[in-house]
Formats: structure tokens, C-alpha cells, sequence
């Protein structure tokens, strides 16, 4: 097989893996009624005029199950971890003592675990989406390099099956990352 054909697979590889990847870092944000510290990592602070991630202003663990407790480095930066936290997505009311921010999660209702559900439906078809446009561009750099005579008809055909192969394993992942997070929010 012609090194161009073996390039364009690895490079289609790469692209559905950060898909993929990307996929399952956004799961990790999405509340399944369990405190996680996953869940407001990606918090955007506004921290001197830019916005940054919440885990790079403070730490966050886990206490008794259901609370998180944020530990900023800077302790003047505790109004601006809190107003992230409000304006954020995750509804949840941020309390503090001076010194650290807590975050009680509550139990998710049933018709809350259903919007959560949606949520992941969403995240996993927008990684499909991102999965597809990785494949087009495989098979276009395919079709080019044939029309350039770099590799032959037969080889085109091959890479077009390998991209085909690798976009389906890649969706298998997906639809099962998809399901064990259904799973784990629907969860009571």
C-alpha cells in the first residue's frame, strides 16, 4: 500500500481520536448527581480581564459525596469563582466561608436526568458530526492524490474501505461512551 494511503489513514485517525477524546472530556462535565471535581473544571473565571479555567485558580475535592469544595490559590479570587459558578450551566448555588467555596449537589429529579440525558444525545451526535468531516476530508485527500496520480485506482478504493473501517470503530466508541453516561445519569 502506497505511503500516502497509510498517511491520510493515520492523520483520519488522529482526527476521529481528538473527537472522540473531546467527546469524553465534555462527559466528564456533565452532572450525573454525584460530586466530581470533573464537574466545574472547565468553569470559564474571569480572572484580571481574561477568562480561565476554574482549575487553574484553585483545587477541587470531593467532601462527604455530595459537596465539592473549590480551595482558590488566591484567596482574593473567591467572588470571581463564584460568579463563574452562577453563570455557568451546572444551576447550582456556590457558598463561602472566606477561605474556600462549597457546592452542595443536589439529587437530580427524574425530569432533571432526562435534560442531562438530552445533554449527552447532543454531545455524542456533535462527535459524530466531527467523526464524518474527519472521514470527508480522508476521502477527498484520497480522490486528490489519485487524480494526481500518486496512487492508483485500487489503492483509492482500499483507503476509501480503511477510512470506513476507522469511522466505524470510532462511532462504536462513541455510542458506547454515549450509553455507559446515559447509564450512569440515569442512575438513582
Amino acid at each position: 500500500m502506497a505511503d500516502e494511503v497509510k498517511e491520510v489513514i493515520r492523520d483520519a485517525d488522529k482526527a476521529m481520536q481528538a473527537a472522540l477524546d473531546a467527546m469524553e472530556n465534555d462527559f466528564h462535565t456533565i452532572r450525573t448527581g454525584r460530586a466530581s471535581p470533573g464537574l466545574v473544571e472547565k468553569v470559564l473565571v474571569e480572572y484580571y480581564g481574561s477568562h480561565v479555567h476554574l482549575q487553574q485558580l484553585a483545587t477541587v475535592s470531593v467532601q462527604e459525596g455530595h459537596t465539592l469544595v473549590i480551595k482558590p490559590f488566591d484567596v482574593t479570587t473567591i467572588k470571581a469563582i463564584e460568579k463563574g459558578i452562577q453563570a455557568s450551566e451546572l444551576k447550582l448555588t456556590p457558598t463561602n466561608d472566606g477561605k474556600v467555596v462549597r457546592l452542595t449537589i443536589p439529587p437530580m429529579t427524574e425530569e432533571r436526568r432526562r435534560e442531562v440525558v438530552k445533554v449527552v444525545h447532543r454531545r455524542l451526535e456533535e462527535a459524530k458530526v466531527s467523526l464524518r468531516n474527519s472521514r470527508h476530508e480522508a476521502i477527498d485527500m484520497l480522490k486528490e492524490y489519485e487524480s494526481e496520480e500518486m496512487i492508483t485506482e485500487d489503492e483509492l478504493k482500499r483507503g476509501k474501505q480503511m477510512v470506513e473501517d476507522t469511522i466505524q470503530k470510532f462511532n462504536a466508541k462513541a455510542e458506547e461512551l454515549s450509553a455507559k453516561k446515559e447509564k450512569e445519569v440515569m442512575e438513582i
